[in-house]
């Protein structure tokens, strides 16, 4: 059951005057990254097929997710009246496909499956936190801190469902960790970078996934402070069977904090400008 509905948002509070317009672009390859869950369950139920339990609450999470989708998708219409989300998203499902016709996890596991599947929640819900308060237009902060809230209530779906297979499968802690960072680092694959194209470039424009890559990971590493990857890396930790708090994950979060400052930077010079004001650490804790 969904925790809210679309109509229940305060559309009538949206304030033009106060959109950022270097978020928009992001906000419409967010939409449609998010829309795209259904493909995400069809993938789900196949890999879990004899799990009716899970593949209920994954039919559960596409809803919320193609939600997230359509509220996304609403809000950055309005914030560009010339934009046609519809249009966008089926460009984007015919140029990016799932492996919808896996019957087992891509992970190996599915243990592995549920690591992969918290490693996108501990993202998503760390992002749309940090872009709840990054932005001034009160409708974007809303939308976005409902997601949010889904989003991490989605990783303890994922959490609580992994931990049952990991007693039936036992992966050892280095195998759960390769899954995890192999999955963060897929964040520049071409799913973002295609969503970003077809978000923002005209019909027919060429692909570049570098520079799309660029222009989405270079905008929104801008919102981000400590603290939301202090909370992130305490989330990893859960997932991959550490402490999530202590001196190892303070100490990890800090070295990933300065590593996205780092990137930002690379991606900046990428796009050939330079990097967009960012905050130092000791005002980001």
């Amino acid at each position: 059951m969904k925790h809210w509905r679309i109509d229940e948002v305060s559309w009538d509070r949206f304030d033009r005057t106060k959109i950022d317009v270097g978020v928009v672009p992001l906000v419409k390859a967010a939409a449609m990254v998010e829309r795209n869950g259904t493909d995400y369950a069809v993938y789900l139920n196949k890999v879990f097929h004899d799990d009716p339990d899970f593949c209920q609450a994954a039919d559960h999470w596409a809803l919320e997710e193609v939600q997230h989708g359509d509220a996304l998708g609403k809000w950055a219409m309005l914030a560009d009246p010339s934009w046609d989300f519809a249009a966008a998203f089926q460009r984007y499902r015919d140029g990016y496909k799932l492996p919808l016709d896996a019957e087992a996890s891509i992970r190996g596991s599915r243990t592995g499956e549920l690591i992969a599947r918290c490693m996108v929640e501990t993202g998503t819900s760390s992002y749309y936190t940090a872009l709840a308060e990054a932005t001034g237009e009160p409708v974007l902060q809303q939308v976005c801190r409902l997601i949010a809230a889904d989003e991490y209530r989605h990783f303890k779906l994922f959490y609580d469902h992994m931990r049952r297979y990991l007693g039936r499968e036992n992966i050892g802690f280095l195998q759960r960790l390769r899954i995890a960072a192999g999955r963060i680092t897929e964040s520049e694959d071409d799913e973002l970078a295609f969503a970003y194209h077809c978000g923002n470039n005209p019909a027919g424009a060429p692909y570049d996934h570098a520079s799309c890559v660029a222009a989405y990971m270079g905008g929104a590493m801008t919102v981000y402070r400590f603290r939301h990857i202090e909370r992130g890396m305490g989330m990893v930790f859960k997932a991959i069977g550490l402490q999530p708090h202590g001196r190892l994950s303070d100490m990890s979060a800090r070295l990933a904090w300065q590593l996205l400052q780092h990137r930002r930077r690379r991606l900046a010079a990428r796009l050939g400008g330079a990097a967009p004001p960012g905050p130092e650490f000791a005002q980001a804790a």
